[in-house]
């Protein structure tokens, strides 16, 4: 069955056209001075998913099961079948990652310039991350893009490009926003060769990838090309790798494409 997705938590920004919540809806209505730049598109007047579809944006796990449009692939090289066991489902509209570490699950579809928003959830000792314009073979961290999703108690001596927010071990984020164990805003915005990303309402990275020119350490010491040289398209998709038996949790996945 599809489930028709809302947007109880997270603003779709585009220029001054912000999709908000019920609450969000009428507090604005009820400020005085509101000048209507904002369009207040949510559950409260029923055009929650509508308006986000209206608006351009895909939702990404639309019905319950197995994800559509989606592969597995082993951590460490997408083109290697992940671990035996390793099963991402959607159950009530909220992807839950295997319980199997050391995968990822990948769109069968490329991006190149997008805005991707959604919610994530970690455990104590959760690692995860946002594959980027990612090819079908090796790692996405570092022959694609991955935007890092990571609780400090996975690692507790990480580089800050190694946490939340950081484009892996290339660029570390502004500031450090993420809460624990708790619901995470995410909207990253591609184009060309610009990024941003913001995390929980907080810009953690407005950067030109053309001015990152060093090349960044792979995890066997070999040396992965810098962020310029980078693809310009590619898969998305989202990394299992936690410990400790928690699980990512991931809700309202929504992409629009940029042309």
């Amino acid at each position: 069955m599809t489930r028709r997705q809302f947007l109880p938590a997270i603003p779709f920004l585009l220029g001054s056209v912000t999709l908000v919540s019920s609450s969000q809806a009428a507090e604005k209505e009820n400020k005085p001075g509101n000048s209507g730049e904002e369009a207040k598109l949510g559950p409260a007047s029923g055009t929650g998913a509508g308006s986000a579809e209206e608006a351009g944006f895909v939702p990404l796990f639309q019905e319950d099961g197995p994800p559509k449009g989606f592969r597995l692939g082993a951590w460490d090289d997408v083109s290697k079948p992940a671990p035996e066991g390793a099963v991402f489902t959607v159950k009530d509209g909220v992807l839950h990652g295997p319980t199997v570490r050391g995968c990822w699950l990948l769109s069968e579809k490329e991006y190149g310039d997008f805005i991707l928003a959604y919610e994530f959830k970690l455990g104590p000792r959760g690692n995860s991350g946002c594959a980027l314009r990612a090819p079908l073979k090796g790692d996405p961290a570092f022959d694609g893009l991955e935007m890092q999703m990571a609780d400090v108690r996975y690692n507790p001596e990480a580089k800050p490009s190694e946490l939340t927010g950081g484009f892996y071990r290339a660029a570390a984020p502004s500031s450090q926003v993420y809460k624990p164990e708790d619901w995470n805003q995410v909207r990253i915005e591609l184009r060309g060769s610009k990024a941003k990303v913001e995390i929980n309402g907080t810009t953690v990275q407005d950067i030109d990838f053309d001015t990152f020119k060093e090349t960044v350490p792979r995890h066997d010491g070999t040396m992965a090309t810098s962020l310029k040289e980078r693809p310009r398209k590619g898969h998305i998709g989202f990394q299992e790798l936690s410990r400790g038996g928690g699980i990512l949790l991931l809700r309202n996945a929504w992409i629009r494409e940029l042309k």
